[in-house]
């Protein structure tokens, strides 16, 4: 192991420590972030499950996935907030003045918002079973669609985490943070894109949260790939790791070359 690479591990460790303890000391946040998935699935399963063509339990098998991935998206929206946060209450500045990896502070915010929602997903799980959802393929695949869900969400953090270091300011990232529900509201997550129309239909398959949606619901074994689809739902799970991978690619360097610059 080369010496930046065990700093970088050495200070990505104590950074991941540290946002663990930050979310230990709010526990309001954590609360709400746990249990707002599964408000959803009861409101949307009961509510929307009654006006759909896939009525109760069948819309509900449809939902499940497509809601897995609406709150691995939402790592944009609370990667921004905690890093505009600490932008403007002046810590990300005590940091960088630290001889510490100029990528552990938001690696450290990455990986301690994966951890959190791993563990978030076990109660989201079994109340999907609850209401009548079930994994209906292979373990194997099981495994595969939760392990590409959490890389989903790792990818939307670090797009939040660059956000929220350009913007610097609480309320500015809350506001744009708010704004980042239409996403899940432009892809397959709550209703299927065959009745869309053309142009809209197209922008939805082209979203990355159709491309996962359709995977994990593929993995599961809850419904078929679609025909006729774009080409990211058309092969979901390759779609899915490229978008992972371009968003990797473009905004890992890009946050930590805010987090090092700071203001300038």
């Amino acid at each position: 192991m080369s010496a930046v690479t065990h700093d970088l591990a050495h200070d990505g460790t104590a950074m991941l420590g540290r946002q663990l303890q930050r979310l230990r000391n709010n526990p309001g946040l954590l609360i709400l972030t746990q249990t707002m998935p599964v408000t959803m699935l009861l409101f949307f399963g009961y509510v929307f499950g009654s006006a759909l063509a896939m009525p109760g339990e069948e819309y509900r098998t449809f939902l499940v996935p497509g809601l897995l991935v609406a709150t691995a998206a939402n790592g944009l929206m609370t990667g921004m907030f905690q890093a505009a946060q600490d932008t403007h209450r002046g810590v990300t500045d005590r940091l960088r003045t630290l001889p510490v990896s100029r990528a552990a502070v938001p690696l450290g915010q990455a990986v301690a918002d994966l951890l959190v929602t791993a563990a978030g997903l076990v109660p989201f799980l079994l109340v999907g079973l609850a209401v009548g959802w079930r994994m209906e393929g292979s373990a194997p695949g099981a495994a595969g669609a939760v392990g590409l869900l959490l890389l989903f969400r790792f990818a939307t953090t670090w797009i939040g985490v660059f956000l929220g270091l350009l913007t610097r300011n609480e309320e500015a990232a809350g506001q744009l943070g708010g704004a980042t529900f239409i996403l899940p509201l432009l892809s397959n997550a709550y209703i299927p894109t065959e009745g869309l129309p053309g142009w809209l239909r197209t922008v939805a398959e082209w979203n990355p949260i159709s491309a996962v949606t359709t995977a994990l619901r593929d993995l599961f074994g809850n419904s078929p790939v679609p025909e006729g689809a774009a080409w990211p739902v058309a092969h979901p799970v390759a779609g899915s790791l490229a978008w992972c991978a371009v968003l990797l690619a473009v905004f890992v360097p890009l946050a930590v070359r805010r987090y090092a610059r700071g203001e300038g």
